[in-house]
């Protein structure tokens, strides 16, 4: 019998990790191959138990969530990792997405939002919220941590830029064709150059790049709900 999504939570609070693990266990197609309290942890129980998914709690003894990232991309890249964040967070969740998250999800979350993420992560899709992103871009446009870079010579093109704006919102290549009137190839094509010319290899991480280099501001966060 097929164990269906198997899952590995990260978070060093036991409280968290039990109430996530209930949550879990009550969808069929759900499985809780184990639970690690901290980001070394992890990276040992992803070897052994090799899980679908980890939800990874950012900040964590031992090792913190954005090492234990950055080595399981490295050594597992086929697990989706979605990084369990709180609204306090903005530096660690750009650097979360750029060392290779699929997404991020606040950890007092609605359950079908879980559920719902945990299956794109699975599918290969990236779910970023966009009141999130926004509350990050927020951080950024104030001249937090994650402050603008110099982009050099490197620029988009006014559409690779309009369809980075539109991922960050969280749409799908299909919403994104559907709203510029072009074809869902062509913004494939136009994601794949923004992530050669960012030196990054997901959506998730060409967001994060894009933001910390001030090329995301949260009125391109805002402009995109309307």
């Amino acid at each position: 019998m097929s164990e269906g999504i198997r899952i590995l939570i990260a978070d060093d609070h036991a409280i968290m990790r039990d109430g996530l693990q209930m949550i879990l266990e009550t969808v069929p197609e759900f499985t809780v191959a184990g639970v690690a309290a901290d980001g070394a942890e992890a990276v040992r129980m992803a070897g052994e138990l090799k899980p679908d998914v980890i939800l990874m709690d950012l900040r964590m003894p031992v090792m913190d969530g954005i090492s234990a990232i950055q080595q399981l991309q490295a050594e597992r890249p086929e697990i989706a990792i979605i990084i369990l964040t709180t609204y306090h967070e903005n530096e660690l969740i750009l650097k979360g997405l750029k060392a290779g998250a699929r997404g991020y999800l606040l950890k007092d979350t609605e359950r079908n939002l879980l559920f719902n993420t945990i299956k794109a992560a699975v599918r290969g899709e990236t779910l970023l919220s966009p009141e999130i992103m926004g509350q990050v871009l927020a951080h950024v446009d104030e001249g937090g941590e994650t402050a603008p870079k110099a982009a050099g010579g490197l620029k988009l093109t006014k559409r690779e830029l309009e369809v980075l704006q539109a991922a960050a919102k969280g749409m799908t290549s299909k919403e994104i064709a559907y709203n510029l009137q072009i074809t869902e190839r062509t913004i494939k094509a136009h994601l794949t150059s923004v992530y050669n010319k960012l030196g990054v290899d997901s959506r998730a991480a060409a967001i994060a790049e894009a933001a910390m280099r001030g090329w995301l501001t949260r009125d391109d966060n805002n402009s995109l709900k309307k």
